[in-house]
């Protein structure tokens, strides 16, 4: 039996790479839904795809629960961000029609809460998931894959450099400056301690990259590992501008806002983006990950595992829609027989991860057995 999936936001910059994916599975008919249809149709011309793909407008604010009865998909993937100033409608929507629910959300409190869900989902028998991109589904991913070498993880220290050519929306944009000079919770010498968006300014080097400039980063991960992960004491996360003049620029208005000197960044998303289109002859399309655990083994020994990704050619893209592409193909053979709502920890091997990530010019180390 084929599987329906209906993917809101897909002919969107992560949206389209999901469906591209999908299109090829003859287990999958997909739907490609957002509130442009024409721009929908026009996509799905351009896709090779097993079984006629289907398009429907779909505007996640209005008659959503009508929309998803009259589409009865079977799965729906939600890639229309920001998850910041979003409620749980489009889950509560799916739930109401029996469809399983997966998104790429990595807004703190979104993701994170997103247990509230778990008993009307149960009640129905679907699963709702959030944050199946990057973080926390990649890098739970990488901590469970290591934490068996370690025998208790104290440190995490991670980052992502992005590309400066990667194509970029102004949905992402608003996302990233919501928190921009503004003081979110982190782990620090075990407890809850209070950092501030793209602020504490370093260099640090990416393998195949060379070195970096980092400010931090408010994600699911730093509300949700302290819980999945109770031997840590140090969280760390940020990421990374490729041009170090916009990523200095980001800087100073963050440390505007934290200052109150200036308002919330997020109202000067467009803007922004304006600005940072005309670097763009200076980028490239090459982005980075790694993460770095330190803690002690077996015999209490200090230990340091650390693990990279080299994205090169645009293709970093992908490496966010990895953990939502693997959980649909497994509900749509009925290869798992999750229920309920939870976060995105765990649900994904970095094995799996890795196997996916090798269709694309990606590459990691160390490798993988």
């Amino acid at each position: 039996m084929t599987a329906k999936v209906l993917i809101i936001g897909g002919y969107g910059n992560f949206g389209q790479r999901i469906s591209e994916v999908l299109a090829t599975d003859e287990a999958i008919q997909i739907i490609v839904g957002g509130r442009n249809e024409s721009k929908a149709k026009a996509f799905v011309k351009t896709l090779k795809a097993v079984h006629t793909p289907l398009t429907c407008k779909i505007d996640i604010q209005n008659n959503l629960v009508e929309t998803l009865k009259a589409q009865a998909p079977d799965i729906v993937i939600h890639t229309s961000g920001p998850y910041q100033e979003q409620g749980y409608e489009v889950a509560l929507a799916c739930i109401e029609a029996g469809a399983h629910y997966i998104d790429l959300a990595d807004a703190r409190d979104f993701v994170a809460n997103i247990h509230t869900l778990d008993n009307a989902a149960k009640a129905k028998g679907v699963f709702v998931c959030s944050g199946a991109s990057s973080v926390p589904g990649l890098t739970s991913a990488i901590l469970e894959h290591y934490k068996p070498h370690f025998k208790e993880i104290h440190d995490i220290d991670y980052a992502i450099a992005t590309a400066q050519m990667t194509n970029r929306g102004l949905a992402t944009t608003s996302a990233v400056l919501s928190y921009a000079g503004k003081p979110f919770k982190t782990l620090r010498n075990g407890s809850l301690k209070n950092v501030y968006g793209w602020l504490d300014l370093r260099k640090t080097n990416f393998w195949g990259l060379g070195p970096r400039l980092l400010g931090n980063c408010d994600i699911p991960d730093l509300a949700l590992f302290p819980l999945y992960y109770p031997t840590l004491k140090n969280i760390r996360f940020q990421a990374g501008l490729e041009i170090p003049f916009l990523h200095r620029l980001l800087w100073i208005f963050s440390w505007m806002v934290s200052y109150k000197l200036s308002p919330s960044l997020k109202h000067f998303a467009k803007p922004m983006l304006t600005i940072s289109y005309m670097f763009d002859r200076l980028g490239t399309h090459d982005s980075g990950f790694y993460m770095t655990m330190t803690g002690i083994d077996a015999n209490g020994a200090p230990k340091t595992e650390r693990f990279d990704i080299h994205a090169m050619d645009g293709d970093g893209l992908y490496i966010p829609t990895m953990p939502a592409l693997i959980l649909a193909k497994k509900l749509a053979r009925d290869l798992t027989k999750y229920s309920g709502a939870k976060p995105c920890v765990g649900l994904v091997t970095l094995d799996e991860y890795t196997q996916n990530l090798s269709a694309h010019n990606i590459k990691w180390q160390p490798t993988l057995s």
